[in-house]
């Protein structure tokens, strides 16, 4: 017996799905995360350097020979270069990270900091804004087709825009490769968990398995960001994307192995209609809640290093290392409130929750230097553990109690709730950041989340449907 037909067994097959599961979610996230501490630097260094060959385009004494040629061009964006208040390389001393507003460095390049704050908001919101539009695509095609052609299709459109970002130095084709891996993403995260629950039948198993799946997620969000800026400070933009499609290679070829994407399997479950759904007021509450805590953290992760960059100095390899925390605090929390919510309530739990968003974001204004960011990082990360952990499982368990319990419909609107939070987060939060400074747009989201946190105190006892068409006609 060869290696393969002993992975086409059965036992052997549920285990290497869950591989190529974990795969896809690490893939997607990892390649999410790892562009926030490179791009703000990367499109600064674009706009300098076509500002300066501008420059010297204009003065009639500078000669040809002066003005940097193409090639040269290519050089320089994939260099590991800085904005002029940048350090080459990390400091070892401990007082270069609490460098503070008053240096006069890091004022220099403020006005085309500010600018950046824009590009660089569209630039992160448009995967979540691909993948809002494609999730009600690819659902429904899932159950035309079956979810492996979907899954491999998945895994060459994130290779194409890994490969895209790897060699891109223009900000269009950046642009284009990030709105690519939103379809790629849309692929991998439906067809890949459509691929879970079919293979693992048995609820207990299938609930495992799931959460193996996931900490694929969780641990790309752990590492994607420090990964990113520490090989963008020491061996330049092209090498972590170059990475990224290996694994998105190995992942889709493990898949094609394995299923021979080839044949069209159809999967079709009915259930609760999605607008029936989407009327439903309580189901209205999570999902708002899921919204808004990821809306918060999509405008950090958008307008935190530029406002790193311009107050604190901060060096590229820095930018991604103050995300650290959050990431592990998130992992931390989605583990202990996925266990501990079920005793004390998720909705005390969501309710805290975003309190504790709610008043971090608003003490990002008054952070001094990056020890302040780290533990502001942790503890937004841990908040949204808190919520993500709880609120998803009360949409499951909103379903059982007032629909016919069938989850694609109401998960198609959770994920559907996570991209809003990611689009609107990096494209509206740019602009007001580019306005009215970063520390007014954390207090404006922050006192959002404060005001709808009450909402999730109406999630203690939800009514049945049943009860609640009855008090209706009563009254």
């Amino acid at each position: 017996m060869d290696l393969l037909t002993w992975l086409k067994q059965e036992a052997q097959l549920k285990k290497m799905v869950l591989a190529i599961v974990f795969i896809a979610l690490l893939l997607d996230n990892m390649l999410l995360s790892v562009v926030v501490p490179i791009l703000p630097s990367y499109l600064y260094t674009i706009d300098q350097l076509a500002t300066n060959v501008a420059e010297n385009s204009t003065h009639s004494t500078v000669s040809p020979s002066t003005i940097p040629s193409l090639s040269s061009s290519s050089v320089i964006l994939n260099s590991t270069s800085t904005p002029p208040h940048h350090s080459s390389a990390p400091s070892t001393d401990p007082s270069t990270w609490a460098q503070s507003s008053s240096d006069p460095n890091c004022s220099t390049a403020d006005a085309q900091l500010d600018k950046e704050n824009v590009k660089v908001g569209v630039l992160l919101a448009s995967k979540a804004t691909v993948q809002l539009i494609a999730n009600p695509i690819i659902g429904p095609l899932t159950n035309r087709i079956g979810y492996h052609i979907p899954m491999f299709a998945g895994f060459c459109i994130i290779f194409l825009a890994t490969t895209l970002f790897a060699f891109s130095s223009t900000y269009g084709l950046l642009l284009l490769a990030r709105s690519l891996q939103g379809v790629g993403g849309s692929c991998l995260s439906v067809a890949g968990l459509g691929m879970l629950a079919n293979m693992y039948t048995d609820d207990k198993e299938r609930g495992r398995a799931m959460g193996i799946a996931f900490s694929g997620l969780a641990l790309g969000l752990v590492v994607g960001a420090p990964f990113g800026s520490v090989m963008y400070q020491f061996v330049g933009k092209t090498a972590p994307f170059l990475l990224l499609a290996f694994i998105a290679v190995l992942g889709g070829g493990l898949h094609f192995l394995l299923f021979k994407p080839l044949r069209v399997q159809s999967e079709s479950k009915n259930g609760t209609p999605l607008l029936t759904l989407m009327k439903d007021p309580y189901i209205l509450i999570v999902a708002g809640a899921i919204c808004f805590i990821n809306q918060a953290i999509a405008m950090i992760e958008a307008s935190l290093p530029i406002w790193m960059m311009k107050t604190m100095c901060a060096s590229k390899w820095q930018l991604g290392i103050v995300f650290l925390p959050d990431s592990i605090s998130y992992l931390i929390a989605s583990n202990i409130f996925g266990v501990l919510a079920h005793k004390i309530g998720r909705w005390l739990c969501a309710f805290f929750g975003m309190l504790l968003m709610g008043i971090t974001t608003i003490s990002f204004g008054f952070a001094k230097n990056i020890y302040h960011v780290i533990a502001l990082n942790a503890a937004a990360g841990f908040s949204i553990g808190m919520v993500d952990s709880t609120m998803m499982s009360v949409m499951g368990y909103l379903v059982d109690l007032r629909h016919v319990p069938v989850y694609g419909s109401v998960y198609a609107i959770a994920d559907v709730a996570v991209c809003i939070g990611f689009s609107l987060g990096p494209s509206v939060g740019g602009p007001i950041a580019a306005s009215v400074g970063f520390p007014w747009l954390m207090t404006m989201i922050g006192i959002v989340n404060i005001l709808f946190a009450p909402l999730c105190l109406l999630l203690f006892r939800p009514l049945r449907q049943e009860e609640n068409m009855f008090l209706v006609e009563e009254n």
